[in-house]
């Protein structure tokens, strides 16, 4: 622990006002003693970690930390703040600051003395020696747990097996639980020392398995099968999950299991009196690779699993969508479709001429539309197998474009990926290999292998089943292309903007790699419809509005703008508040605009824009009266179901006199 903090990375009168800057301060005290090798590419580790999850823990403390190649060795940096820095947590801004800075390959011994701290931080009297501390020196030796500081109580924080079986008759009720999170390093443990804690004082049993970076200890089985129920608190899938078949379960968020253990503990009970059992998959206990344990039969499971691979993907792959797409379209706009065949602007850019601009911006989005397959193979990868798996699968999305494998291709790449890294993650490796495994060994053996698969064995299949579908969608007309436009209006308008919605307009996106007639209709259809829930509420609420609250109506004005620039979750608010008439409502307007679109004929370059784009529409009337069209029957139907409830007065807050947002009408 003695290498981990000093005084020079503690900053007892930290200034800094937000946790960027805060990051950035004691990021920059590391970077002194050494420890960081790169300020900005840690601080944006440090930021991706963020974005994952708020860091800030109820108590006043706040935990940024992350895994990252720019960290020469396991770091601490501490910071006290006066005024507080808002991490997030639900009980206001943080005044502990501590900076976790572990290394890409970090061994366990280092991470279980930083998850050491991670419990210590659970401990009051620590904290609050943190607080009292003047020196610098001081602050650095009770964190390294030199000081005689106050430590938690002599109760082994996390049961072992022999503890959790006492063998009264009057047993305690016994409880098993899993805690993670997506770094491992903090939350995993202090979740397990919260339920811990909670547990002794409600006088039950707690045992937890913590899966985090420091090692993956199995639960005894025997502890399990005598548990009266499960807990997991996690934000990572639980390892092995068919263990814990058969028990009420409570599945919560790590942080939950940080900030009200006594709750879960106490809703354990009630599910565990009710006789609930949780449906935990069936199939056998695998290694411990992230995976569930489950049987790979377990279709619904799977296909869980597999959407939330899939989205990862699409996910990283939508800012280069909007950019890259955004930007042939401007280029078009500027400089006709033929602008596309302009010769390299490194070699022929005139100031002067709008073709040339015409020609650079066309060729920057074309640029940033190249990564459009390795990105998302590469994040379908790293959703399944998270850093180690990035490499192989930008590799094998590369490929799939070098193969014209295409969309189809980098979605099977990442999937591969993924898939071996995971296998190679199985194989047991001597401890003085597993440091250099994440970033060497597997990223090595794994490219080599997609590659292989990608070149050999399944690239010039999916380049033809690829091949296949554009002939298919070019030779679409009549009935067959109004089908299709009913499905991806129908797909868009159903969960506006969850995996339905994204899998319709990846495949549309998927089509502008390599445009076709054909795909440049799907691209077309797929935005029109998608144009159509939040315009079909903002009208709703403008020719009917009694039947809205007060706030519903301000939505509505804000949705006429989100509308018109192809942002589906404008009527997110609308749905949640009201999904059985909303949702029927704006998918029967979406099959009417995707129909009216394909059956128009109408075709579209830009993957985004909204009406901004629509003199690069081909058909643009039309178009607009398909969008029209759409919208006026999912109002319609809105408003009629909407009308069809049992009516009561209008509230007060139409005139302004109540502060109370009341729902007009009663369900019937």
């Amino acid at each position: 622990m003695s290498e981990l903090i000093t005084a020079e990375l503690v900053d007892l009168d930290l200034s800094a006002e937000t946790k960027d800057a805060a990051a950035r301060s004691l990021a920059e005290r590391m970077v002194a003693a050494h420890r960081v090798t790169d300020l900005d590419g840690f601080l944006a580790d440090v930021a991706a970690r963020e974005a994952q999850m708020p860091t800030g823990l109820d108590g006043g403390i706040g935990i940024p930390h992350c895994r990252s190649e720019h960290v020469s060795a396991p770091t601490l940096a501490f910071g006290r703040s006066a005024r507080g820095i808002d991490f997030g947590a639900a009980d206001g801004p943080a005044d502990l600051v501590f900076l976790i800075a572990a290394p890409a390959g970090a061994d366990d011994d280092h991470l279980t003395i930083l998850s050491g701290l991670a419990r210590r931080l659970m401990d009051p009297e620590f904290t609050a020696a943190l607080r009292a501390g003047d020196d610098p020196g001081t602050v650095a030796a009770l964190i390294r747990g030199e000081e005689p500081a106050p430590e938690p109580e002599a109760t082994t924080p996390i049961a072992t097996a022999e503890e959790a079986a006492p063998a009264k008759d009057d047993a305690p009720f016994r409880i098993v639980a899993v805690t993670s999170c997506p770094t491992g390093i903090a939350h995993t443990y202090m979740a397990a020392e919260s339920l811990t804690a909670a547990g002794r004082a409600e006088g039950v049993e707690v045992t937890v398995e913590t899966q985090g970076s420091a090692g993956f200890s199995k639960l005894d089985p025997a502890v399990i099968a005598r548990a009266d129920a499960v807990i997991w608190a996690h934000d990572v899938e639980v390892r092995e999950k068919a263990r814990f078949r058969g028990k009420p379960l409570v599945d919560v968020g790590v942080k939950a299991g940080i900030n009200r253990p006594a709750e879960l503990i106490a809703e354990a009970r009630r599910k565990a009196e009710r006789g609930e059992i949780a449906a935990v998959p069936q199939g056998g206990d695998g290694p411990a690779d992230g995976g569930d344990g489950g049987s790979g039969a377990d279709g619904a499971h799977f296909g869980v699993r597999l959407r939330t691979y899939l989205m990862s993907g699409v996910s990283y792959m939508v800012p280069f969508v909007a950019a890259g797409g955004l930007l042939i379209a401007l280029s078009f706009a500027i400089g006709g479709y033929e602008i596309a065949d302009a010769k390299s602007v490194a070699d022929h850019f005139v100031w002067g001429q709008m073709d040339s601009w015409a020609a650079l911006l066309n060729q920057i989005g074309s640029a940033a539309f190249g990564f459009l397959v390795p990105v998302l193979a590469g994040y379908i990868a790293y959703g399944m197998a998270d850093r180690p798996a990035l490499v192989p699968g930008f590799v094998g999305g590369a490929i799939a474009l070098t193969v014209d494998a295409g969309f189809l291709g980098g979605l099977v790449a990442g999937l591969l990926a993924g898939a071996v890294v995971m296998a190679i993650q199985r194989v047991p490796v001597h401890a003085t290999l597993r440091g250099i495994m994440p970033v060497l060994v597997i990223p090595l053996i794994a490219s080599a292998v997609v590659g292989f698969l990608m070149f050999i064995v399944v690239g010039k299949p999916i380049a033809a089943l690829q091949s296949a579908l554009t002939d298919w969608l070019n030779g679409l007309s009549g009935s067959n292309a109004v089908i299709l436009g009913v499905v991806l209006g129908l797909m868009m308008c159903f969960d506006m903007g969850g995996p339905l919605n994204k899998v319709a307009y990846a495949f549309a996106v998927g089509g502008l790699t390599d445009p076709t007639d054909g795909s440049l209709k799907v691209m077309a259809a797929v935005m029109a419809a998608g144009m159509v829930p939040p315009l079909a509420m903002a009208l709703a609420t403008t020719v009917r509005k009694k039947l809205f609250t007060k706030t519903e109506r301000e939505n509505g004005r804000a949705a006429w703008v989100l509308g018109a620039s192809f942002i589906t979750e404008g009527a997110i608010p609308f749905a949640a508040a009201d999904p059985l008439r909303v949702i029927p409502s704006v998918m029967a307007g979406g099959a009417v605009t995707g129909a009216l679109s394909m059956a128009f004929g109408c075709t579209l370059r830009a993957p985004h824009g909204g009406i901004f784009v629509v003199p690069l529409i081909g058909e643009p009337f039309l178009y607009l009266l398909a969008i029209a069209a759409g919208t006026l029957v999912a109002t319609a139907l809105v408003v009629l179901l909407k009308g069809a409830r049992r009516t009561v007065p209008v509230p007060a807050d139409e005139a302004g006199a109540t502060a109370t947002d009341a729902r007009v009408g009663a369900t019937a």
